[in-house]
């Protein structure tokens, strides 16, 4: 008899601080720059929780200069938001407004009801072989914000694989 791991037992909501760190998989994807593309020229840039009409997500090669690019873990994890103010900390509180996360968000496919991919390290003994095997992670893929200037660069390190999924 085979027994119930605790993400397939509990709802991300139910989770305690323990076991939500552990479902992220450590793919670094939700580090690398992203940005909003619109078909409106807008004046004024208004964040926002969801796409509108128009609007696509675009995604770079480019990393925060915090980001291991081997493993993809961030070096500086419990300083991150002082450091890089305007990193995301996904919380069971914003959860709902996971747009800009990729398609392999662990945290999403849970949200969405896909459940955690084979390649997960939860699934692999701890292990992100796997995971690097199959190009779900940025390794070998990035290049950190410090050796780029992105508004002169910014079309030239747009990319598609962030949005690549797998299982």
């Amino acid at each position: 008899m085979s027994s119930i791991e605790f993400w397939e037992a509990k709802s991300l909501a139910d989770m305690s601080t323990e076991e939500w760190e552990a479902i992220c998989d450590g793919c670094g994807k939700c580090c690398l720059h992203s940005f909003i593309n619109s078909e409106e020229e807008e004046e004024h840039f208004e964040s926002t929780d969801v796409l509108r009409e128009g609007e696509e997500l675009l995604y770079t090669d480019v990393i925060c200069q915090y980001s291991d690019i081997q493993t993809g873990g961030c070096t500086r994890y419990s300083e991150r938001q002082t450091l890089v103010p305007t990193c995301v900390q996904l919380t069971k509180d914003n959860l709902k407004d996971i747009f800009f996360m990729p398609q392999s968000c662990s945290y999403r496919r849970l949200h969405e009801g896909r459940g955690l991919a084979a390649w997960h390290p939860l699934k692999n003994s701890g292990s992100k072989s796997l995971m690097h095997e199959l190009n779900v992670s940025i390794k070998g893929k990035v290049v950190k914000e410090t050796e780029v200037d992105l508004e002169e660069e910014f079309e030239e390190h747009i990319v598609e694989w962030p949005e690549f999924d797998c299982d």
